[in-house]
C-alpha cells in the first residue's frame, strides 16, 4: 500500500503502468482505495487514514516483476505518459551480487519511488 492525495490520478497512472505488465485495472473499494490483485500479491493506493498529506518513503522502493526487458520499457513509457517522472539512470541492465537485472525506475504522481524489474540469466 502506498499513499496518495489524489487516488483517481494514482489509479490512472497505475492502470496504465501496471497494465503494461499485464495486470488488470485496479478496482475501487467503498473507502475510496484502489487495489490491484495478481496471483503473487496485492498492491493498493489510499489516502492516508490519519488525514495528513501523503508522503513517500525516504529510501523505500516498490518493485513490480516484469517478464521481459520490453515489458519494463513499456511499463516505463506508460508511467511517463500518465504522470510519472523518470528518475535515476534510464531503464537498463544493473549487475551486482551475482545478479543481472533490467530495471526501470519512476516516481508515481504522489512521489512514490517504484520500479519494474526483470531478472536476467547470469552469464
Amino acid at each position: 500500500m502506498v499513499g496518495a492525495d489524489d487516488v483517481e490520478a494514482a489509479k490512472a497512472f497505475y492502470d496504465a503502468a501496471l497494465g503494461a505488465l499485464g495486470i488488470e485495472p485496479g478496482f475501487m473499494d467503498d473507502k475510496g482505495r484502489v487495489f490491484y490483485r495478481t496471483a503473487t500479491g496485492v498492491f493498493g493506493v489510499s489516502v492516508p487514514i490519519d488525514g495528513e498529506p501523503a508522503t513517500y518513503a525516504n529510501g523505500g522502493t516498490i518493485g513490480f516483476a516484469a517478464e521481459s526487458t520490453d515489458q519494463c520499457d513499456a511499463w516505463h513509457a506508460a508511467g511517463l505518459g500518465n504522470g510519472g517522472v523518470a528518475i535515476e539512470d534510464p531503464p537498463g541492465i544493473r549487475e551486482g551480487g551475482g545478479m543481472k537485472m533490467y530495471i526501470a525506475y519512476l516516481r508515481d504522481p504522489a512521489g512514490n519511488k517504484i520500479c519494474a524489474l526483470h531478472r536476467m540469466p547470469s552469464e
